[in-house]
């Protein structure tokens, strides 16, 4: 197996941080997307999307997708669990990681997308609407912040696939210019604990 992947990008980032977390070593070749080098027709023939991180199978055979290649390995190596132990769990589980992608995670990129001079000629871009993403992501780091409580970890008592996109997503925010307000304190303190993480410095 290899891994295609970007390290400024938070997609491939987010699979550096499961396959870490899982303890493997899959070796892995960068390629930049500030120089096009994912659109080039090697490329394009491995992966039709363009997008990283890609990963090639053995058999010659390649998975695209973040999440798609986390479950993937999960299913490969099942220890440490990430992704639910059972139904109920792994609905819980997959609950929290589409809110932390679709409400949290998105919104962060359109944010990036919509006011960062590095897409600048790549995109159209609408920097009111990126406005209005940046007020979106803080009020998601409020909702998140509730949502915590007490909890140690997004989805309940254990690091999970919704931690590693939650992380990849608040970094990135940072990033992009949208950090959460320190006084989210429940928000805070679930952040310096996933950061603590090894895997975080993947």
């Amino acid at each position: 197996m290899k891994i295609y992947g970007f390290a400024l990008a938070p997609n491939p980032r987010r699979l550096r941080i499961f396959v870490a977390e899982k303890g493997l070593n899959i070796p892995s070749e960068e390629v930049s997307l500030f120089e096009g080098q994912n659109r080039t027709p090697e490329m394009l023939a491995k992966n039709p999307t363009g997008g990283l991180p890609f990963m090639e199978l053995d058999d010659g055979s390649h998975l695209s997708e973040s999440v798609a290649i986390c479950r993937y390995l999960e299913g490969l190596h099942p220890e440490p669990n990430l992704f639910g132990k059972d139904n109920r769990e792994q609905a819980e589980i997959e609950m929290w990681n589409r809110r932390m992608e679709l409400n949290l995670f998105s919104a962060v990129g359109r944010v990036f997308q919509h006011t960062n001079e590095l897409f600048k000629g790549r995109i159209k871009q609408f920097p009111e609407y990126g406005a209005t993403q940046r007020e979106t992501v803080e009020q998601q780091f409020k909702w998140l912040d509730d949502q915590i409580g007490n909890k140690p970890f997004i989805a309940g008592n254990r690091f999970t696939i919704a931690d590693i996109t939650a992380e990849v997503a608040v970094d990135f925010g940072e990033f992009a210019g949208v950090k959460y307000d320190p006084t989210l304190k429940n928000l805070a303190r679930w952040h310096k604990s996933v950061a603590s993480r090894p895997s975080a410095k993947a």
